[in-house]
């Protein structure tokens, strides 16, 4: 009888996968799929940080976390905040899976219910902007919001553009945006105080 049995039919065949592990679902995650978690989650935080007091205390929330997040809005320094935000972000890497979902759909929510608030920031951003960018835009802001305090606003662009080359606290930047919000308030009250009034019903 041959004593080379290799090519016998019972003999195990690697090219079929015989030897080839099952597909591991916990497999750890790759190096650049844990950074665009770690991304994600820093960027939760920033919206968090960023909204508004009331809304703020809406989002459910670990007490170390509304802490951390507490604590990051009174800092003042660039540097000091940005140091904050790590720290909150590391905060936000231990949470489960449930509580970082409680934190989405709070902010969904948020974000589903005031979609015109949403455009109104980003027109109030893009005029920041424009005026930052280029001096000709403050007289086609000013013409169309005749009410504005143009020497402030002037002071307050310089500054802001100072700022930002010199890599300081962006003070007179989120001063800027207030400025722009107030002048577009402004203008929406002085044309609602403008429109016509209904007729008084004299048929009665």
């Amino acid at each position: 009888m041959p004593r080379n049995t290799r090519n016998q039919s019972n003999t195990p065949n690697s090219r079929f996968g015989a030897f080839q592990p099952e597909p591991d679902d916990d497999a750890p995650k790759s190096k650049s799929q844990k950074k665009r978690d770690m991304t994600a989650l820093q960027d939760l935080g920033v919206e968090l940080e960023a909204l508004a007091k009331d809304r703020l205390a809406r989002v459910p929330m670990p007490e170390s976390l509304s802490d951390a997040i507490h604590a990051a809005r009174r800092i003042t320094s660039h540097e000091g905040k940005r140091r904050q935000m790590q720290f909150v972000g590391k905060i936000m890497r231990g949470l489960d899976n449930e509580e970082v979902d409680a934190i989405r759909n709070a902010l969904d929510g948020f974000k589903g219910t005031s979609k015109a608030e949403t455009a109104r920031m980003h027109l109030i951003e893009r005029w920041r902007e424009l005026l930052l960018a280029d001096d000709e835009a403050l007289t086609k802001f000013l013409g169309e919001h005749p009410g504005s305090d143009v020497q402030a606003l002037r002071n307050t662009i310089r500054n802001a553009r100072r700022e930002q080359q010199l890599s300081k606290p962006p003070k007179s930047f989120r001063e800027l945006f207030q400025m722009i919000k107030a002048a577009l308030d402004q203008k929406d009250a002085a044309n609602e105080a403008a429109a016509p009034q209904p007729a008084p019903d004299t048929d009665a």
